[in-house]
C-alpha cells in the first residue's frame, strides 16, 4: 500500500467510543481523547531509543534489503534458438545462453518439472538478466536498477513464496537503468507489497528457509529467509476493541484505504489476528508509522499500523491474540488508532469480510 497525501477536508476530528461499529462508512466526528506520552507495557522488555515517528521497538538487525548491497550486473542478450543435446538441463542451457531458466520455460510453454528432450528446439528470449547473489532481496535489486519491484515480479511471473535463489537470473524491465546510491535513496519508496514479495534474502538452490522462532529474545539475522506458515487460519480476530471510523476502499476525498482504521486509546495492546509469522517490524512504510506485518498460511497476511511500540521481531512465530504492538499516533495518524489490513496473496481484501461481526 502506498499512502497518499490526505486532504485537509479529510482531517476531521473523530470519536473514540469503544466497541461501536458505525452504521455508515467514513469518519465519525467526535471530540478526540487527550494523548498521553508512551509508556512501556507491563512485562515487556526494555525498548531501545525511538525510531522514526517516535516509535520504540525491540533491538533488531537492519532490514534484509539493507544487509547486502546489490551490484547492477545485468547482461543483455538477443533472442535466439537452441537445439537440446543429450544430457542438457534447462539450468545448463540458461547458463550457456545467459537467459533465465524460468524465462526459457515460459517462452516455450514448458510445464513443471520442465522436462526437455534431445533434438527439441527452444526459443531463448531476449532481455536483460540480473544474476542473483546470496543474500540479495528483490527490494534491493529493484533499487539498484531504479525500477519498481512489482514490475520485476510481473515480468518474471514470480509467485509464492517469492524467495530468490543464488544463481537465478531474473529479467529486468528494459527501461530500468542503474542508479547512483544517492539516486536510489531519493527514489526509494517502500510499500507493503514490496515487503511481501521482495523482502526475503536469496538463499542457495538447495537451502531451506529457516523456521520461525517463538521468542522475541532470539533474533534471526537479516540474511535468513523465513519459512512461511503452512496452516491456514480458520478464523480471524479483531486486533483491538475500538471504534471503526474508516472503512476499506475509496474515501470521500478520493484516497484509497487498503484496510480499516480503528480508534483506540493510546498504548492499547494490539493482538495478532491469527497464528502466523512476523514478516516485518519497523517504520519504513510511508504514512503508517510503526508497522508489524504477519504472514499466515494460505497466502494470507495481516498488517498493523500507527503503533507506538513494536513488541515482536521479524521471524517470530505469534499466536492468535498475542500482543505484538501498542497503539499510537505515529505516521500520518492525527490521533491514536490502528490501521489494519488483510491481504490474500498480493491483493488487499476488506477485513470486515473475514472478521467476526460485532
Amino acid at each position: 500500500m502506498k499512502v497518499g497525501t490526505r486532504s485537509a477536508a479529510a482531517l476531521i476530528v473523530m470519536g473514540l467510543a469503544s466497541g461501536c461499529i458505525p452504521a455508515s462508512p467514513g469518519y465519525d466526528p467526535a471530540p478526540a481523547l487527550p494523548q498521553a506520552p508512551p509508556v512501556a507495557a507491563p512485562g515487556t522488555p526494555p525498548a531501545t531509543k525511538p525510531e522514526g515517528d517516535g516509535v520504540t521497538a525491540l533491538p533488531s538487525p537492519p532490514p534484509a534489503w539493507e544487509a547486502r548491497r546489490v551490484v547492477a550486473n545485468a547482461h543483455s542478450i538477443a533472442e535466439s534458438s537452441y537445439v537440446v543435446r543429450p544430457g542438457d538441463t534447462l539450468r545448463g542451457i540458461a547458463n550457456a545462453t545467459g537467459a533465465g531458466s524460468e524465462a526459457i520455460a515460459r517462452a516455450n510453454n514448458l510445464p513443471a518439472p520442465f522436462t526437455i528432450r534431445a533434438g527439441q528446439r527452444l526459443t531463448i528470449p531476449d532481455g536483460r538478466y540480473h544474476t542473483v547473489h546470496e543474500g540479495e532481496t528483490g527490494i534491493a535489486i529493484a533499487r539498484a536498477y531504479g525500477v519498481d519491484w512489482s514490475r520485476i515480479v510481473t515480468a518474471n511471473a514470480l509467485t509464492e513464496p517469492y524467495i530468490l535463489r543464488t544463481g537465478q537470473r531474473i529479467l529486468i524491465p528494459g527501461d530500468a537503468l542503474p542508479r547512483s546510491a544517492a539516486e536510489r535513496a531519493a527514489a526509494f519508496r517502500l510499500d507493503i507489497d514490496d515487503i511481501l514479495t521482495g523482502g526475503e534474502p536469496a538463499i542457495k538452490p538447495n537451502e531451506k528457509p529457516v523456521v520461525a522462532v517463538t521468542s522475541p529474545k532470539r533474533v534471526l539475522p537479516s540474511t535468513a529467509a523465513i519459512a512461511a506458515p503452512t496452516t491456514t487460519p480458520g478464523t480471524f480476530a479483531w486486533p483491538v476493541d475500538g471504534r471503526l471510523f474508516k472503512r476499506f476502499g475509496a474515501g470521500a476525498s478520493g484516497e484509497r484505504n487498503d484496510g480499516i482504521k480503528i480508534a483506540v486509546p493510546l498504548d492499547t495492546p494490539i493482538g495478532a489476528a491469527a497464528d502466523g509469522t512476523v514478516a516485518y517490524v519497523g517504520t519504513g512504510v510511508p504514512g503508517l508509522g510503526g508497522v508489524v506485518i504477519v504472514r499466515h498460511g494460505g497466502g494470507l497476511t495481516t498488517v498493523y499500523g500507527h503503533a507506538s511500540q513494536l513488541l515482536v521481531q521479524r521471524g517470530q512465530a505469534v499466536k492468535k491474540g498475542q500482543k505484538i504492538a501498542l497503539s499510537g499516533d505515529s505516521g500520518f495518524a492525527d490521533r491514536p488508532m490502528v490501521h489494519f489490513e488483510m491481504r490474500s496473496g498480493r491483493t488487499p481484501v476488506d477485513p470486515l469480510t473475514r472478521l467476526p461481526r460485532r
